[in-house]
Parts: structure tokens; C-alpha cells; sequence
């Protein structure tokens, strides 16, 4: 089973500690920091957009996840003596047509979901495209999204969910817990001061969701493919002036969210009709010992 995968590493308290400290101490540190500026994120967001421009902007916001995934990578290869393939997956191997179909899914609902309220509203869409700004977007997205989302994947459904489960030997703890830190992960984003506080529940829903499709599939595989479509697509096709991505979409949003519907509608609807769909695709069964159920004992982990 998926948690107890990280029995095929080398244990220690101290080793699994190290991680989280680092990244969240700089996530404690950015987040006061925007507190202590007091400014108003969108208007100095543009300011640095003005200055840079987006694609170094964008290369800026999510360049640091590369040495995150590969100091991540490198602390479980080394420290832990743990395979890549043990923190993804509870099977032999890492099965990508699980990655691909997933994001084959995300990307058409992204797609059809953008074309219906371009249609339904375009007043709240302005078209965006430049070709030159655009292809250069497409190589940047295409490289550092995918390390974006899979770093994000890798420590919260990965690393945390496999620690967290073998040391409390429970696995409603990691479930909730990784759900929870996900979602308070976001809450120094440029969204949280648009809509409110309560797009908390957006980010905290989709850590559930994310952890309900690892825990109940054995693996990462679905929630790297959701993770990454919804991002890389959204940057490519449409984005807003405030939101945490910034970048030559083709379409820029410039209606106001509506918090309510914005926030409540996918974690209500959309999450749970993926979620029945997957379940029947994959025959997921036994939810209450997969979601909740005790963690094997280490006389019974599979080898």
C-alpha cells in the first residue's frame, strides 16, 4: 500500500524533519513578509511586471521549485536510501497512463469550462495573444510547471503523506493534516486578497481531493496529472491580473470573482462527480480503511 512505501527508506525522526523546516519556514517568512509590506498585492505585482516583464516574473515565481524538487529528490535518494519510484507509487513502477490520462481529462474540462464562459460573458475576457510572447511562454510552462506541481505532489501527497502515516501508524492524520498545510501553503497568494479569507476553503478542499486520489489509488500518479493540468493549462489559456500566475495567456480575465460560486462549486461538484468517475474508471473499493484505516504494521509491508 502507498504510505507504507516509505518503509523501502531508511527511517529517523531527525531525516524526516529537515524538509519540512526548510520549506515552510520560507513559506512563514514570505507570508510575513507580504503582511509587513502592506501593499496592495496586485497593484505590486504589476509594478514588478512593468519592471521585468512577465516572462522573467514568471521564471522568478516558480524557478525556485526546481531546486526544491531536486533537493527534495536528492534528500530521499541519499538520506533516506529511498527510491523515486517508492515515494510515487505503491506499484512496481510509475504507471504514466494514469499521469496522461488525468491530464488529458483536466485539460478538456479546463478547455470547455474557458470556452463557455468566454461565450456566456465576453465582456469579462480580453484577447491576449502575441505570438512571440506566447511561444516563449509555451517552452518556459512546459519546463517549469510540470516541476511546480510534481514538487507539490512529491512533498504533501509524497513525503509528508508516507512520514506523517508511519509514524502515527494512522492514516486519517496525514490525510488530513497534508490537506490542511496545502491549503494554508496558499495563503500569501494574491487571490486570498482579491476574494477573502474564504477561497481558503478552494485550497483546502483541493488538498482533500488530491489526497483522496492518492490514498485511494495507491499513488501520485492521478494527482500529478490534475496538478499539473490545471496548472500549465491555466497559465497558457487564461489567467487575471490577480491572480498568483502571470503570464502571456491568450485570454486575460478581467471579470470579478464571485466568491461563493468560484470557491464552493468545484470542491462541491466538480471534485466529487472526478472522484465518482475515477472510482469507477479504477475500481477504487474500501474507502473507510483507505481514508482512515490504520497504517500496516512493518512485519506486513510488501516487499
Amino acid at each position: 500500500m502507498y504510505i507504507e512505501q516509505g518503509r523501502k527508506g531508511t527511517l529517523g525522526l531527525w531525516k524526516y524533519i529537515v524538509p519540512p523546516l526548510g520549506f515552510f519556514g520560507l513559506m512563514i517568512v514570505n507570508t510575513i513578509f507580504s503582511m509587513l509590506m502592506r501593499a496592495d498585492t496586485e497593484t505590486l505585482m504589476q509594478e514588478q511586471i512593468e519592471t521585468l516583464g512577465k516572462p522573467i516574473f514568471f521564471l522568478i515565481a516558480i524557478g525556485p521549485f526546481v531546486v526544491f524538487l531536486g533537493s527534495l529528490f536528492f534528500w530521499v535518494k541519499f538520506v533516506h536510501q529511498q527510491s523515486i519510484t517508492s515515494l510515487t507509487t505503491s506499484r512496481k513502477k510509475i504507471d504514466w497512463k494514469r499521469v496522461f490520462f488525468m491530464f488529458g481529462v483536466m485539460t478538456l474540462f479546463i478547455g470547455i469550462t474557458t470556452y463557455i464562459g468566454y461565450v456566456t460573458t465576453p465582456e469579462d475576457y480580453e484577447i491576449n495573444f502575441k505570438l512571440q510572447p506566447f511561444l516563449i511562454l509555451v517552452v518556459m510552462a512546459l519546463l517549469l510547471v510540470p516541476i511546480q506541481t510534481s514538487f507539490e505532489e512529491y512533498f504533501f501527497r509524497g513525503y509528508l503523506m508516507q512520514g506523517l502515516g508511519i509514524a502515527t501508524k494512522k492514516r486519517w492524520i496525514p490525510f488530513i493534516l497534508t490537506s490542511v498545510l496545502f491549503g494554508l501553503m496558499h495563503i500569501a497568494n494574491p487571490e486570498v486578497g482579491k476574494i477573502g479569507p474564504i477561497i481558503m476553503v478552494y485550497y483546502i478542499g483541493t488538498g482533500f481531493f488530491l489526497a483522496i486520489m492518492t490514498l485511494m489509488d495507491e499513488g501520485l500518479e492521478l494527482a500529478l496529472g490534475f496538478h499539473a493540468a490545471n496548472n500549465l493549462v491555466t497559465a497558457l489559456l487564461v489567467t487575471s491580473t490577480w491572480t498568483a500566475f502571470q503570464t502571456d495567456s491568450i485570454l486575460v480575465y478581467t471579470g470579478e470573482p464571485e466568491a461563493s460560486l468560484d470557491v464552493l462549486f468545484p470542491v462541491l461538484v466538480i471534485f466529487p462527480i472526478i472522484l465518482f468517475i475515477l472510482s469507477k474508471v479504477y475500481k477504487w473499493s474500501d474507502w473507510k480503511n483507505k481514508l482512515f484505516g490504520n497504517v500496516l504494521p512493518a512485519s506486513t509491508k510488501e516487499e
